[in-house]
């Protein structure tokens, strides 16, 4: 009986909600307020429009090689090795090679990216192939389900 009365209170609501549509005049505050619009101004002008300004764009430098960081999740082993451009390194089931390291040239400690290609062992196609950044591995990050990469920082030497 409960079920009953509720689904009737709620079919009476709508038949009412449907009657109670009404049209606004859009320049017509629903308080009451009439909103006065200049003739020669255009609604979507912004103060915001107008010329941007462009950030300072940071010059960035290849570096030597890179530091790379990866992880066994089973094991627990963890390893950090040194790869030069071209160079592959495998580990346990996956082999990395290293492309390229980039870093900023004012700051080669910090936001270093490098291009990697991890693949697994047997596997034709690549588990991953792309920029990874240091800071932010997460961002571009192997999804693999016994190992973990990282890229650590370029070397410039």
């Amino acid at each position: 009986m409960r079920l009953a009365a509720m689904i009737a209170l709620f079919a009476a609501g709508a038949s009412a909600a449907q009657g109670t549509i009404e049209t606004i005049d859009p320049e017509v505050d629903p308080n009451g307020f009439v909103e006065e619009i200049e003739p020669n101004r255009n609604v979507l002008d912004s103060p915001l429009d107008g010329p941007v300004a462009e950030e300072p764009r940071v010059r960035v430098e290849a570096g030597t090689g890179a530091v790379v960081r990866w992880l066994d999740k089973v094991s627990g082993d963890v390893q950090e090795v040194e790869l030069a451009p071209g160079e592959a390194r495998e580990f346990g089931r996956i082999e990395v090679r290293l492309g390229d390291c980039r870093y900023p040239a004012n700051d080669p400690t910090g936001e270093a990216y490098a291009w990697l290609e991890i693949r697994s062992a047997g596997r034709d196609e690549d588990d991953f192939a792309g920029w990874m950044l240091a800071s932010s591995p997460a961002l571009s990050a192997l999804d693999h389900p016994r190992y973990d990469v990282w890229v650590i920082r370029c070397t410039t030497a």
